[in-house]
């Protein structure tokens, strides 16, 4: 059976993903040849998770380079606008989509490119740059997160923010993992996360296969476990983290922030600087999207719900950052006040 190292990989000028939505019953390498389809592939969610999503996206450009019939770099750009327009309309809340796409069609304008063909080698080199640093930068944010952790923690983590998020390594997970790696004793939680139960599928098939034995939990178990007195410190993911610290992720986080906070509980957001918005003053201004009402009325193509229900599907939450302990980059732990500590840290890059 083919398998990747990496969530998604460049082979031949062809972008190739696991298929998230099988697993953990089935694993699924799709491959891509055009575009349009890598923006399917992130709308339908075969990939998800902002890193991964960033980098498919800059793949997608790639793909949109070598598929274009354009000889002069204005005609290849003006073709690269296109496709970026489609990819920018995937997922609307994940902000290295845009990210990612921007820093392409950089890439694009460099004068220092000759021709077309320069310029779709460049872009294919920079979207594997973009993948590449990825790693790196999970890897430097997990060794500040796993300073929190204490030898005989429990942590608990939502949704998946593991290597199936990321091109590889993990951000809220990748710190879990460190703390692993690193011989500390610790125990992971992982809640269900409906609808899509991202942590039933996902993370707890990851901690699986890195030895960590994780607990599984419906989401709403999280508050008894906390007032047990079981859980130590929670850590999550982020699709975008606006300029005063409010942090938008999957749907579910604001409430488990807001009971971590009333159990004494530290709460940290584990963000690349990539997702770090400073242009959105607060929370309350980003883009939320709402997905399709089957997610809810359907678990595994299983009808639950009474036909013609009205039905609320937002992807995500905002938690205010007055419930956020600390937010943890590649850079280094950024603490309240937020508006100036989070521009130290995005600076630094």
């Amino acid at each position: 059976m083919e398998t990747l190292e990496r969530t998604l990989e460049w082979h031949d000028n062809m972008l190739k993903m696991i298929d998230q939505r099988l697993l953990p019953l089935e694993y699924v390498i799709r491959t891509y040849t055009d575009y349009l389809e890598s923006a399917e592939a992130i709308q339908v969610m075969v990939i998800r998770g902002v890193p991964a999503i960033g980098a498919a996206a800059a793949f997608g450009m790639a793909l949109a380079a070598l598929n274009s019939s354009a000889l002069s770099r204005s005609d290849l750009l003006r073709d690269l606008e296109s496709a970026a327009e489609v990819l920018r309309k995937s997922r609307p809340t994940a902000v290295n989509l845009f990210w990612a796409i921007d820093r392409m069609l950089h890439t694009a304008t460099d004068e220092s490119l000759e021709s077309a063909s320069d310029m779709r080698e460049a872009l294919v080199r920079e979207a594997q740059r973009i993948a590449d640093e990825d790693v790196e930068v999970n890897k430097r944010m997990a060794e500040h997160g796993a300073a929190l952790i204490k030898d005989g923690d429990t942590i608990l983590t939502h949704c998946n923010a593991g290597a199936l998020a990321t091109v590889d390594y993990g951000t809220a997970l990748g710190v879990i993992r460190m703390a692993h790696e690193q011989g500390k004793r610790i125990q992971a939680f992982a809640d269900e996360t409906r609808p899509r139960l991202q942590g039933a599928r996902l993370t707890a098939w990851e901690l699986m296969r890195l030895g960590i034995d994780p607990t599984l939990i419906a989401a709403n178990d999280a508050a008894y476990y906390m007032r047990q007195g079981t859980i130590n410190i929670i850590f999550v993911g982020s699709d975008r983290t606006a300029a005063n610290g409010d942090v938008a992720n999957k749907i579910g986080t604001y409430k488990l922030a807001v009971l971590a906070k009333e159990n004494g509980i530290p709460f940290y957001p584990v963000v690349p600087t990539s997702t770090i918005d400073l242009s959105l003053a607060n929370g309350d201004l980003i883009p939320i999207e709402e997905r399709d009402e089957h997610e809810v009325t359907e678990i595994g193509g299983v009808r639950i719900a009474p036909y013609g229900i009205k039905v609320g599907n937002p992807a995500f939450d905002v938690t205010p950052q007055r419930y956020v302990t600390g937010i943890v980059t590649e850079n280094g732990i950024a603490y309240p006040p937020f508006e100036v500590s989070l521009r130290r840290v995005v600076s630094r890059e």
